[in-house]
């Protein structure tokens, strides 16, 4: 796929993220995937394959929040096989915090389907706010 096709994949998949369905965007991942979070938190680290992403990555930090998890995107940067996304995540957690992150999502794409995500956020709001991720 073109670089524009990858970016309007990736458009549409956060578009639906942006009203708390992450569906498209995990319909999207090959099912090899890798979800890279940065930093040294217990959160950090690379998610191999969809199954752990959903069951090690997504289901647990879900399972923080009250209510419906969003991830606006703002920019969408496309060249060859790589779109680099902005969003801002935006959550109260179940202990009553607000857990609004700013991301920087690299994506690495092939054959019209997410190979790698590496994520980049602010590793200090998820020290202070979500309990450790037990693994």
């Amino acid at each position: 796929m073109s670089a524009s096709e990858n970016k309007q994949l990736l458009r549409t998949a956060f578009d639906a993220w942006g009203t708390g369905d992450i569906r498209p965007l995990i319909a999207a991942m090959a099912d090899d995937v890798t979800w890279t979070v940065g930093g040294h938190t217990s959160w950090s680290g690379s998610f191999r394959g969809k199954d752990s992403v959903r069951r090690d990555l997504l289901a647990p930090l879900g399972e923080q929040f009250d209510g419906t998890y969003t991830s606006t995107a703002s920019r969408f940067v496309a060249e060859d096989d790589v779109v680099v996304v902005e969003t801002r995540g935006s959550v109260a957690t179940k202990a009553g915090a607000r857990y609004d992150n700013q991301y920087c999502f690299v994506v690495r794409l092939e054959g019209g389907r997410i190979r790698e995500i590496t994520e980049y956020l602010d590793t200090q709001l998820v020290a202070e706010v979500l309990p450790d991720l037990a693994r």
